[in-house]
């Protein structure tokens, strides 16, 4: 019996060295991606989330936005012209989690920020069909009355600054401040003029 029907035959054996050559199989392909610096170093001009955009964050991950709206342009001229400059990986260095995605029910938010004025988001997100008729997006209009809490939005930071966010001190003692009044709308609209303004300013 030769080695490659042993191997075949013995299930247990199979699944052990299925197991092992997958996991260095994926192990040279990831590990070197933590030593380039383009990999993990924030490009130049992107700051971490005020507390503002950081609750809009949350707003945005509690709704499923993700899920008709990817974050991620590949880098294909049908893509770049429509949205703009391709996603580089310093780009995300903040973002935990990311939301790249690859379903886009909805065009891809990677560079909207900047594109509209604050009220234009407004009124887009209280009723879609108002500015793109042909829009099936449904309307957020809860976002302009509820207001936030900032209870929690100094734990967040304090804990995003343990992972590598270069939040000072300053900025987390004002942070309940800096929310106070704000509705989930203003928190939305802050995190949307937030996406991809970093490389807009390297180009």
């Amino acid at each position: 019996m030769s080695g490659h029907e042993k191997v075949e035959t013995n299930v247990g054996l199979l699944i052990v060295l299925t197991i092992l050559v997958v996991s260095i199989g994926g192990l040279v392909e990831i590990v070197p991606l933590f030593f380039q610096k383009s990999m993990t170093e924030a490009v130049a001009g992107l700051k971490p989330y005020n507390a503002l955009q950081l609750e809009g964050r949350d707003v945005y991950v509690r709704e499923g936005c993700y899920v008709c709206h990817s974050q991620m342009i590949r880098p294909f001229r049908a893509e770049t012209e429509r949205y703009g400059h391709y996603s580089v990986a310093g780009e995300f260095v903040y973002d935990r989690p990311f939301q790249w995605g690859s379903k886009r029910t909805g065009p891809d938010l990677q560079r909207v920020g900047g594109r509209y004025s604050d009220d234009w988001h407004r009124v887009h997100l209280i009723n879609p069909r108002d500015v793109v008729p042909e829009s099936i997006m449904p309307g957020y209009p809860w976002f302009a009355t509820n207001k936030l809490d900032g209870k929690l939005i100094q734990k967040k930071m304090q804990v995003l600054r343990t992972l590598g966010h270069p939040y000072t001190d300053e900025e987390i003692a004002n942070a309940p401040k800096e929310l106070e009044g704000k509705t989930e709308m203003d928190a939305m609209i802050a995190y949307l003029q937030s996406l991809g303004t970093a490389v807009k300013v390297r180009r």
